[in-house]
């Protein structure tokens, strides 16, 4: 029995917590302070022409960035261009003068054997 009376005390309890909340809840919002419409406009307003000034902004700096970018390519390209053809030329002149090395020992030994 003394468990049936506690749960019915509990229940009234959340009872008048309920109401209590929503009465509160009631008088929170006549406190709120609201916006006429034309302060609402003016605040959408803003908030969109900042919106677009920002997104032109990054808009900017996007193309600018990828422009910048792409010249960069160019210029890696053209220095890995160079590399390649300065190292092509040096194994080419190292492979003449390695033939020639050769070519003098080569006949430098022939004398050697002819005497």
């Amino acid at each position: 029995m003394a468990k049936e009376k506690k749960k019915k005390v509990n229940v009234k309890k959340e009872d008048k917590n309920k109401k209590h909340f929503w009465k509160d809840y009631k008088a929170e919002l006549k406190k709120v302070n609201w916006q006429s419409p034309k302060e609402l406009f003016n605040s959408t307003v803003a908030v969109l022409v900042i919106v677009f000034i920002v997104a032109a902004i990054v808009i900017l700096l996007d193309l600018g960035l990828d422009f910048l970018n792409s010249l960069e390519a160019k210029g890696i390209e053209s220095l890995q261009n160079t590399i390649t053809s300065q190292q092509t030329t040096d194994t080419n002149s190292v492979n003449s003068v390695g033939n020639e090395i050769t070519e003098n020992e080569l006949n430098s030994a022939m004398n050697n054997t002819v005497e």
